[in-house]
């Protein structure tokens, strides 16, 4: 069984700090989905998780996987850029993505069809639209298979079937013992946990410090525990504006 679990996490970015004091605790088969304002530090909590960030405290581990890989190399990592070549037809880019992160090739045309693209695989990458590049980039979760799926912004472009689509292949991965986090500002389609970001405690009076950090919370989805964070009384979460940090 696999347990994800982190304690004490903090982000700082360009000398400011992005969230403090993040704990967190996720088992095989759940969903957590990650809340708040643009700016409130979703993205950047997802990048720490998958390795791309390192906290500025706190630690991460995964139990229960392969011991011998790292966090990152059982994770996928879906940002919000498709990554995608556009002079490549839509076979070649997932295949290209398979063989990188050392999938079989094989695999790629059911993944295809598990997405919807099965009928233009020959079509580039250049005649699509922003929901099939989406669906394209979310096949990788399928070609090469790894327990825990990072998500930001899942649905985005992708219309009602899509959407559809997409919370099957993200129930499958569940039932089949997967972990999910994703960051997303409307509903998943799963049942999952929920963690806000960006809350801050009521306006202080003059003269006074403001708080901060991010709080946990059950959705009306939510279902058994779910750890709370420990607030910095220092400031935490991101607020949202127009030049910040997702």
């Amino acid at each position: 069984m696999l347990q994800l679990c982190a304690s004490g996490l903090s982000c700082v970015r360009g000398a400011r700090s992005i969230f403090d004091g993040i704990n967190l605790e996720l088992a095989s088969g759940e969903a957590l989905a990650l809340v708040g304002p643009n700016g409130s530090g979703k993205s950047s909590l997802l990048r720490l998780i998958g390795g791309l960030l390192r906290p500025a405290a706190g630690w991460i581990e995964l139990a229960g996987g392969a011991a011998e890989q790292t966090l990152a190399e059982q994770a996928h990592y879906q940002a919000h850029q498709d990554a995608l070549k556009p002079s490549l037809t839509v076979t070649e880019n997932l295949r290209f993505w398979a063989g990188y992160l050392g999938g079989d090739a094989a695999a790629v045309p059911a993944a295809l069809a598990a997405v919807g693209l099965g009928g233009i695989a020959d079509l580039p990458a250049a005649y699509l639209s922003a929901g099939q590049r989406r669906r394209l980039s979310l096949a990788r979760l399928i070609a090469v298979p790894r327990p825990l799926w990072l998500l930001d912004e899942p649905t985005s472009a992708l219309d009602a079937a899509g959407q559809e689509r997409l919370a099957e292949l993200m129930h499958q991965h569940l039932s089949g013992g997967g972990l999910i986090i994703a960051a997303t500002h409307g509903p998943l389609g799963v049942q999952c946990k929920e963690l806000q970001l960006g809350q801050r405690a009521p306006f202080p009076l003059a003269g006074e410090g403001r708080g901060g950090g991010s709080q946990l919370g059950a959705s009306a989805a939510s279902q058994g525990r779910t750890p709370t964070p420990n607030p910095s009384p220092q400031g935490g979460g991101e607020q949202a504006s127009a030049g910040g940090i997702t």
